[in-house]
Parts: C-alpha cells; sequence; structure tokens
C-alpha cells in the first residue's frame, strides 16, 4: 500500500511518520518553511513514545508530484480542503482511496464534490501535536488514535488492509461500524472545547471550574448533539452531559488548536466548527444561540491577527479523543 499524507503537520507528520518508520511507503506533501526544512534535514517528531525521523526524500511539494498511491491521507486545515480536492481528483479517479482526519463534519462533502463517492472513507484522528519549528512536529502526551471506516457500514478490504498497517506501526486504530456518528461524537466534543477555550482565552481547566462557562460548555455541546440529531445522526440525547464528564478528567492545562491559533494570531478553524453548528442549525430549525454568540464574537479574528502574542496552554491539536 503507497501511503500519500497531504499535510505534514501534528497529525499528519505524526501519523506519517510512525507508518514510515514502521517500513510502509509514505510520501508527504508539505510546503513553506516546512518543506524547505523537511527537504534539508528530514522530519523529526519528538514523542514520549519515541522519537521518529522520515528521511527528506519522502517529501515533495505537490500532490501533482504523488506516484499512485494507494491511499490518501487528508490532514490540512479546513479551508485548504476544496483546493486539494480538486487537486486529487486524478488520482480518486484511478483508484486511490481518500481519508480525510481533519476536524469538522463537513469535510467529506466537500471531497465528495470533486471526487468519486465510493472513493471517499472517513475518518477520525485523536491527538495533540504540532509543529514546533520548521521540520520539527512534537506529539504531546500519548495519546495516538485512528478510527476510520467506509460510509456505507462495510469492513472493506482497504480498510482492514490499512487497520493492519497502523497497528503494526504502533498506531491505536480501529474501523468504525458507523463512521458518521463517530465523526459527529467527536465533533460535538471539538466544538465545545475549541468554541469556549477561545471565547474565554482560558485552558480547559478554567472554563470547567468556573460554574458560568462550565454551562456555557455544556450548553454549546448540547447544541452540537442537537443538529446532528436533526440531520439523522444516531446521538444520544445526554451525549452532552457524557463529553462534559469527559472533559472534567482532560488535564487542566489542556486548550484548543482554535485558541493556540487564536493567541497566536493564525487563522481560525471557526467557520468549520462553532459557525458550521450555527449554519446547520439554521438550515435545520435548530436553535444554537450559543455557537452563534461565539462564531460572532470570534469573527474579528477568523482570518487571522498579527498583532496577537502567544499564550501558555498545551495545544490540543487534531484535538483530544473520549
Amino acid at each position: 500500500m503507497r501511503i500519500a499524507v497531504i499535510g505534514a503537520g501534528g497529525v499528519g507528520g505524526y501519523f506519517g511518520a510512525r507508518l514510515a518508520a514502521a517500513g510502509d511507503d509514505v510520501t508527504l506533501v508539505a510546503r513553506g518553511r516546512h518543506l524547505a526544512a523537511i527537504r534539508e534535514k528530514g522530519l523529526t517528531v519528538r514523542s514520549p513514545l519515541g522519537e521518529l525521523r522520515v528521511p527528506s526524500e519522502a517529501v515533495v511539494p505537490a500532490i501533482s508530484d504523488l506516484e499512485s498511491p494507494d491511499l490518501v491521507m487528508v490532514a490540512v486545515k479546513l479551508w485548504d480542503t476544496e483546493d486539494v480536492a480538486r487537486q486529487l481528483a486524478p488520482l480518486a479517479e484511478g483508484g486511490a482511496a481518500v481519508v480525510s482526519f481533519q476536524n469538522g463534519v463537513q469535510k467529506d462533502t466537500v471531497l465528495r464534490r470533486h471526487l468519486p463517492a465510493g472513493s471517499v472513507l472517513g475518518g477520525v484522528g485523536y491527538i495533540s501535536a504540532f509543529i514546533e519549528e520548521p521540520g520539527v512536529v512534537v506529539h504531546n502526551g500519548t495519546l495516538q488514535r485512528l478510527v476510520f471506516g467506509e460510509y456505507d457500514r462495510t469492513e472493506s478490504p482497504r480498510a482492514r488492509d490499512f487497520l493492519d498497517r497502523a497497528v503494526a506501526a504502533g498506531i491505536d486504530a480501529e474501523i468504525s461500524a458507523d463512521i458518521e456518528r463517530t465523526i459527529w461524537e467527536k465533533f460535538v466534543f471539538l466544538v465545545g472545547l475549541s468554541g469556549t477555550t477561545s471565547a474565554v482565552r482560558q485552558p480547559i481547566g478554567v472554563v470547567r471550574g468556573n460554574p458560568g462557562s462550565r454551562a456555557l460548555l455544556r450548553e454549546v455541546m448540547h447544541e452540537v448533539v442537537a443538529v446532528g440529531r436533526a440531520k439523522g445522526v444516531a446521538l444520544d440525547p445526554g451525549f452532552a452531559d457524557d463529553r462534559l464528564a469527559f472533559c472534567d478528567t482532560l488535564p487542566a492545562a489542556m486548550t484548543s488548536s482554535m485558541h493556540n491559533d487564536l493567541l497566536h494570531g493564525n487563522r481560525l478553524e471557526l467557520g468549520w466548527l462553532s459557525g458550521a453548528v450555527a449554519d446547520l442549525g439554521a438550515e435545520l430549525g435548530v436553535a444554537t444561540p450559543r455557537n452563534r454568540a461565539i462564531a460572532d464574537i470570534l469573527s474579528p479574528y477568523a482570518l487571522g491577527d498579527p498583532a496577537a502574542t502567544g499564550g501558555a496552554g498545551v495545544s490540543a491539536a487534531g484535538a483530544a479523543s473520549r
């Protein structure tokens, strides 16, 4: 199985490096200073599970440089999905499977606009990792998990093959029997974590410890559950309370990648998180006042704020797991 990874950041860089270290044929697609550094020295992944290195020859600057991959892992920021999908069309039409480990619930809809529907598997990644400097990815903690599956709920040979390779590489992985529900379950937590830590400008310990912000966290997640159920996703009505209890188990310093991006003046995935919940709620007739408020509050920063300065906290790039 030839594996291509589009986006060599925290998610793509870590999982791509682990698969490559196990002997799989992996090619990373990177750009900018990160690409230049990898071409010079290779990619280094620092992890409590052991340091990993990917050689410089395993990276290319463009999707068009890929040589007939069997499976493509998409791990770019959500605003790049449309452009990436267009470029992947020739590969998918040639038989490549495509699985996105991005955030959000709209990513695969975007992919299917440009790719054969049958080429797209659903996927969810759970890891706290980020680019520390060009050419270096840092993995926080030991959580590193991939869940994926076919949308028709069958266990296909390609999904089983990828599972076997992921497990052999030391990745905690599984095939989901209902990948749409799995994606939404992560989305509930991710929107709650990203929206509240970004709006409050504090890590999860502060958010969950204050009665007002704790109530906000629960209500934000409850709105996501309501929207998902209105779309026909089999979410338990009380799933927000389950995720709130999970938030109580997280390290107090844990924050979201969106909060981290906000503090550093980077562009935000706001429109695909709280903004998406508000938009989907409006389409489905589901009230989402908390998510709409968060989207409005953070809207001045959606495209980035060059004047912003960095802050403390452990980034949950790619989101934490349940």
